[in-house]
C-alpha cells in the first residue's frame, strides 16, 4: 500500500518521446525515443477493457496503431494528448454494426479537482475508453511527446 504514496521515477530531463506502446492486459504504457525505453507508466483504461473499441459508448480502449494528433492544456482531465482513433477501418467496422465509431480517445490525467486521488485511480479501469495516468505523469508526457508520435495499443 505504501507504493501508492511513493513518488514515481521521473522521465529523464529534456527527453523527447516519439513512440508509445500500450499493453492493455498489463496496464502498462512504455515510452520510447528512437527505440530506447525511457519510462514505463502504469495506466487505467476504459471500463470495459477487453477487446478493441467497436463503437461509441462501449467503454473500450482501442487496439491498433495510431498517432498522437492533438494536445489540450485545458482538458476537463488536467491535460490530454489526442489519439488518432478512429481510422478508416474503425469507421467501417462501426458502420457495419450500425453505430458511430466514437472518438475523443485521449491519454489524460485525472478529472479536474480530483488530482488528490493520485495513483489510487489505478485500482480499477474507469475511463470511457481513454488511457489515464496521474496528473504529474500527463504533465511530463505533454512536454515530451512529439507531435505525430506513434502509439501502438495491444491487448
Amino acid at each position: 500500500m505504501l507504493y501508492y504514496f511513493l513518488p514515481e521515477k521521473e522521465l529523464p530531463k529534456g527527453s523527447t518521446i516519439n513512440k508509445l506502446v500500450v499493453y492493455k492486459s498489463k496496464h502498462k504504457m512504455y515510452a520510447y525515443n528512437e527505440g530506447r525505453l525511457l519510462k514505463v507508466y502504469t495506466i487505467s483504461l476504459g471500463k470495459n477493457p477487453v477487446g478493441h473499441k467497436q463503437f461509441e459508448g462501449d467503454c473500450r480502449t482501442p487496439e491498433g496503431v495510431y498517432s498522437i494528433n492533438d494536445r489540450n492544456p485545458n482538458s476537463a482531465y488536467h491535460k490530454n494528448l489526442g489519439i488518432s482513433y478512429p481510422d478508416e477501418a474503425d469507421r467501417k467496422n462501426a458502420a457495419g454494426l450500425g453505430k458511430p465509431p466514437g472518438g475523443d480517445i485521449k491519454i489524460h490525467g485525472l478529472r479536474n479537482g480530483r488530482g488528490y486521488i493520485y495513483k489510487l485511480h489505478r485500482w480499477k479501469d474507469w475511463t470511457a475508453g481513454c488511457i489515464a495516468v496521474t496528473n504529474p505523469e500527463i504533465d511530463e508526457l505533454y512536454k515530451a511527446v512529439v507531435p505525430g508520435a506513434k502509439i501502438e495499443i495491444y491487448p
